[in-house]
């Protein structure tokens, strides 16, 4: 039988309705009652490490890089077959793209969480950890990188977003599909994940901005974020990868004043990114003005890819490499 490190972060999973206000708040003893889920110990030998009991909101990239840390020296253990990870689902995606890039085991990670507290009727952690487990414990997952399995799905860490507010069915990776499926104790991959990729670093820069450009928008919030201590952007823009005229503006004056990297993703959640329309604002100006752009990778992901990446380099043509050609991608 394999052992399976089973580390815990907190999240709806782990929490209980308060009598008095009604509302999920984390539970004390939840995180531990996860490890004696039925079914656990006819499948793996369980060994549990209590990283922390947060709500997913208070995950903060220093954390993700403590359990990073955590996650590869359980997997440098010769008696461990790989790691299972209970998280709240609002920050999941985030997490488990950031375990992807900085983990350099090829064992399996797995991470999980539930849409219904654990005192809730029909609640869905039990069976999301359980499938879990059975994905760890596979031999197909080897290789696989950071994964995410909740409804009976298999989603790759870097393709996987959160759709719905409240349904259990939340999980989904627009454009891609699941890697496969767990079929009560049947695991069933599709395909692997070729654009996933690792970075080494030692440590990471958390000064990053996320920011959303809109109808109208006059580049003056844009302007202020580097004044206010952020020393890297990520711009959400229309489209293929298109800003209003003032912000290619100050695009253009952050990058050529201040060596400020901006990033280009896109509130289209499929599809990539590209520099296609050169009209004012369009994205072939932002690429002639210096901006990167990221191909197939949400706002949120690219943040966290551009908090790694400037553990390594601040400079531009640097940081332009880590983005420009994603693996699996040909001329």
């Amino acid at each position: 039988m394999k052992r399976i490190a089973l580390i815990t972060t907190g999240g709806t999973i782990a929490m209980t309705k308060d009598p008095k206000t009604g509302g999920a708040v984390p539970a004390f003893s939840a995180n531990r009652s996860i490890t004696e889920i039925d079914r656990l110990k006819e499948i793996a030998m369980i060994e549990h490490h209590g990283f922390s009991n947060l709500p997913s909101p208070h995950i903060s990239p220093s954390l993700m890089w403590k359990l990073s840390k955590l996650v590869d020296s359980l997997l440098e253990r010769d008696d461990i077959s790989g790691v299972v990870i209970t998280h709240g689902t609002d920050t999941l995606e985030e997490t488990a793209y950031f375990l992807d890039l900085t983990i350099k085991s090829e064992k399996p990670v797995v991470c999980t969480a539930a849409m219904r507290s654990i005192d809730e009727l029909g609640t869905d952690g039990p069976r999301n950890v359980v499938s879990s487990v059975r994905v760890a414990i596979n031999s197909m997952a080897i290789g696989m990188g950071t994964m995410v399995c909740l409804n009976d799905e298999i989603h790759a860490a870097r393709e996987v977003t959160k759709t719905y507010t409240s349904n259990v069915a939340t999980f989904d990776s627009p454009g891609y599909g699941p890697l496969g499926i767990v079929d009560e104790d049947k695991i069933i991959f599709y395909r692997k994940p070729l654009q996933r990729e690792t970075i080494e670093v030692k440590q990471i820069e958390e000064k990053i901005a996320l920011y959303k450009t809109f109808t109208g928008d006059s580049g003056k919030i844009l302007k202020s974020l580097p004044q206010i201590g952020f020393k890297g952007i990520v711009l959400e823009a229309f489209g293929r990868g298109n800003v209003p005229p003032k912000v290619a503006d100050t695009i253009e004056r952050l990058i050529k004043e201040a060596s400020i990297p901006i990033i280009i993703t896109s509130r289209c959640f499929k599809g990539r990114v590209l520099g296609i329309y050169g009209y004012k604002g369009g994205g072939l100006q932002l690429e002639k003005a210096g901006a990167i752009f990221a191909p197939g990778l949400s706002p949120q992901k690219a943040r966290i890819k551009l908090m790694i990446v400037m553990g390594i380099s601040s400079e531009l043509s640097q940081i332009g490499e880590f983005f420009a050609h994603p693996k699996g991608e040909q001329e």
